[in-house]
């Protein structure tokens, strides 16, 4: 476990390592970890934003969509209304996974600003990781580049958290969907589901679509 000089040194960094120090961390970053994780933050929140706008350009297409249901069964076309509600049922299907995508990321991003000691980076942020790669992974079909910017900030995380267990003496094993990751998750899922509910109607009972229940 690294001593108390060492912790602060890596969590306020300082102007200018020794030349023993540039040797042992020419591999490491050498921004302080405070620094590190403000810089995360700050990505996290660029992305939520940029989430946010595609949620709303997508409610605008899906209300365009819902629209032409209803006028082309007016207008007795079922086949034509049949495959409208296809594509609305597609287009709520990542909606839905992208407000589920929002409020996990929020989850992350308050636990990014509450810890105010190393101890809080290891404890706090280690289920998190867990959480950003199930996002990464499933980021990648529906926004790539969101998709490639989790993979950084999970990448940023994993990083303070290990320098983090270096000073607690924490250990870091692999990061799957823990007890705590599958909470947020799944908390995060049920949540957009009732946020779907709220922000987009019901299709008409007359439309069908071949799109199936997202599993949960």
């Amino acid at each position: 476990m690294a001593n108390m000089n060492d912790f602060v040194k890596g969590w306020n960094g300082k102007e200018e390592p020794t030349i023993g120090e540039r040797i042992k961390g020419a591999f490491k970053s050498h921004e302080p970890l405070r620094y590190r994780l403000a810089m995360a933050d700050y990505k996290l929140r660029s992305m939520l934003n940029r989430l946010e706008v595609y949620v709303a350009k997508m409610q605008e297409r899906d209300k365009v969509l819902f629209e032409r249901v209803v006028e082309a069964y007016m207008s007795k076309d079922q086949p034509r209304a049949n495959m409208y509600a296809n594509e609305v049922a597609e287009i709520r299907k990542i909606v839905r996974q992208l407000i589920a995508t929002q409020i996990a990321l929020e989850q992350v991003q308050l636990r990014l600003e509450t810890f105010t000691t190393i101890g809080d980076v290891f404890t706090n942020l280690v289920p998190v990781i867990g959480v950003v790669k199930e996002l990464r992974s499933m980021m990648r079909g529906i926004m790539p580049e969101i998709g490639l910017e989790l993979e950084e900030l999970e990448e940023s995380i994993q990083g303070a958290v290990l320098e983090a267990g270096e000073f607690t003496g924490g250990a870091l094993e692999y990061v799957g969907a823990s007890p705590e990751a599958k909470k947020i998750l799944n908390e995060a899922s049920i949540v957009a589901e009732q946020r779907m509910k709220e922000k987009f109607p019901d299709l008409p009972s007359y439309a069908t679509t071949t799109q199936q229940s997202p599993s949960k």
